[in-house]
């Protein structure tokens, strides 16, 4: 193999570059000067003999032999972060990287507080959260620990289901100090809802539960869930949240409890192998116990 092709560095300012889209991107994700990106793209195009870029308006333009590469580069930044996890403590310490990837809504309004009690007794213990709603391959181990609403169909993982999500319809107290309560499920469509934009499987899901005649109601519309939940929070309109996140400061009023309900099975997964290392062994076994009792907690009734 030509040497340039197989220097790492090379490859991860390639990498970054298609991640960003800009030299100027792929510096900050590095850490190094802009400069310093140009010359080591530079470097692979002269090994490959071809562009890996075009410029464009928007920035930089993967040419089909950066797209076709692509993979591969991702392929090597997985493994690369996998060794760096293996090598940061011992297999038997409780010290050491643990990545978890999980919804961003998990990610980022469930586990902090779960995490944040398990370090404080395991201050070596170092956690990355990776928020996406994408199912990462764990067997190419993007993540050690998989967080997830359906049930990871791949082989070689331990799988272990604790417990269900309940989903209902939630409005701030302020909005229902100002519009009420929709007394009946006919009712629903006169208030201001928030929920899905574009046309993805979240806006066929809601609409195959309320019908199409409730899209006119969505007057707040995007497709996070994270920002979903901060529009009901901040009194937009009704819309879907999870009750263990409802019932926590600043409360919500549950809407029509009797006549929606959803629940979302939540399972963990990892590696059959990591079982053996005892850092990802004890965040595994720690976020089974706490998503459990996450999971179990009261809903709280309407108005």
């Amino acid at each position: 193999m030509i040497p340039l092709l197989s220097d790492w560095e090379n490859q991860r300012a390639f990498l970054a570059v298609l991640r960003g889209g800009s030299l100027s991107a792929a510096a900050r994700e590095l850490g190094v000067a802009q400069p310093t990106v140009r010359r080591r793209i530079e470097a692979l195009e002269q090994a490959l003999g071809a562009p890996l870029f075009t410029r464009s308006p928007t920035g930089l333009m993967p040419t089909e032999s950066a797209r076709a590469l692509g993979p591969h580069a991702e392929a090597m930044a997985a493994a690369a972060a996998a060794f760096g996890r293996t090598a940061s403590g011992p297999g038997t310490e409780l010290a050491g990287t643990v990545r978890i990837t999980a919804s961003d809504v998990v990610g980022a309004e469930v586990l902090p507080a779960i995490l944040t009690d398990l370090q404080a007794r395991h201050p070596k213990l170092q956690v990355e959260v990776h928020l996406s709603n994408r199912t990462q391959d764990l067997l190419r181990q993007e993540a050690d620990i998989a967080v997830r609403m359906v049930r990871p169909a791949q082989a070689a993982l331990r799988i272990k289901k604790v417990g269900t999500v309940r989903l209902g319809l939630f409005a701030s107290a302020d909005f229902v100090a100002r519009h009420g309560v929709p007394r009946t499920w006919e009712e629903l469509t006169a208030f201001p809802l928030v929920g899905p934009d574009r046309e993805t499987s979240d806006l066929r899901a809601f609409t195959a539960v309320f019908g199409p005649e409730i899209i006119p109601a969505l007057s707040y519309r995007t497709d996070s869930h994270l920002a979903q939940i901060a529009a009901i929070r901040a009194g937009a309109g009704i819309g879907i949240c999870q009750e263990g996140l409802a019932a926590r400061a600043p409360r919500l009023v549950h809407i029509l409890p009797d006549r929606f309900t959803h629940g979302l099975e939540t399972f963990l997964a990892m590696h059959e192998d990591l079982g053996r290392v005892r850092r990802v062994r004890t965040v595994f076994d720690h976020l089974a116990q706490a998503l459990a009792s996450y999971c179990a907690e009261p809903s709280h009734s309407a108005d």
